[in-house]
């Protein structure tokens, strides 16, 4: 195994408007929607902190404050939980805060997820990172980021999560030109942003998550502004591609895209199967959903 710096650091972009669930997201950050009983970001940190990564950088912008408070501490809730004797809710709401380091970045125009991506520059120096995007949620036994973690150590590459994705759906992907390298893993030869069913070159499209190098940082400012007139990160990576070797590997788990109305109730009813103290009464429930 090769020898390669280990991933500290993961850059969460949370300045998207949400427009894709609305009005839910008008005054509320689509990111801090519950799924159960926490909100979308809360799943997407604790992943990161699984995967032993735990400097986590927010792009965000005006009107995303609750997501940073939900990451503060709240001296006033914890000492009337104390006081309550509720302390297993205390130490929920706690151990996240301590165990993790947070820093904010504003993206001060919506310029594209390449253009989130720049804003964290002079935070990452030449270190590599992890990108981990809030619409998507991963349900799998090892973290998803993790997985990918691994694969860097393996090839101390650039390296893409990919799923398989339908043909009629293709168009809302950046998709892969792959080369197999084992069972599910390929060296990408290319990508291209949303092509249609007809251009696209596999149907292995790339989801949220992502581990990249600063070489990244370079491409970013050097390629033209491309799809809808935004800097697009998979352009970058098509770009990166040419010049050496990027990874896709296909993780291992179940994504479901919380960002969208119907895969945001499918998270719901999942995460809600497995949560400890509702599974049971909500299998119940939802058998007498079906049956009626």
């Amino acid at each position: 195994m090769k020898k390669v710096r280990q991933i500290k650091k993961a850059v969460i972009p949370v300045a998207g408007l949400g427009t894709r669930i609305l009005p839910a997201s008008k005054s509320v950050p689509k990111e801090m929607l519950p799924v159960v009983d926490k909100p979308l970001i809360q799943y997407i940190v604790e992943e990161a902190l699984a995967s032993g990564i735990k400097d986590i950088i927010l792009i965000t912008r005006q009107g995303k404050s609750a997501i940073e408070n939900h990451f503060d501490t709240d001296f006033e809730l914890e000492t009337t939980l104390a006081q309550k004797g509720k302390g297993e809710t205390l130490a929920l709401i706690k151990n996240i805060v301590q165990m993790m380091n947070i820093i904010s970045v504003r993206q001060k125009q919506p310029l594209g997820l390449g253009h989130a991506i720049l804003c964290a520059r002079p935070l990452i120096f030449d270190e590599p990172f992890a990108v981990l995007l809030p619409d998507d949620l991963v349900d799998s036994d090892i973290p998803c980021i993790g997985q990918l973690i691994e694969i860097y150590q393996e090839t101390a590459g650039p390296v893409v999560a990919v799923e398989r994705v339908p043909k009629e759906d293709i168009s809302r992907y950046g998709v892969i030109n792959p080369e197999c390298v084992r069972d599910g893993l390929y060296k990408a030869k290319g990508l291209v942003e949303k092509p249609s069913p007809e251009e696209a070159p596999s149907d292995l499209g790339v989801i949220g998550r992502y581990i990249l190098t600063p070489e990244i940082f370079n491409v970013l400012e050097h390629i033209p502004f491309g799809r809808g007139g935004e800097l697009q990160l998979t352009d970058a990576l098509n770009r990166l591609a040419q010049m050496n070797t990027v990874y896709a590997y296909e993780f291992r788990g179940k994504r479901y895209d919380a960002g969208d109305k119907l895969g945001y109730l499918k998270a719901n009813v999942v995460y809600g199967l497995k949560h400890p103290k509702l599974k049971k009464h909500f299998k119940q429930f939802l058998k007498t959903v079906v049956t009626e």
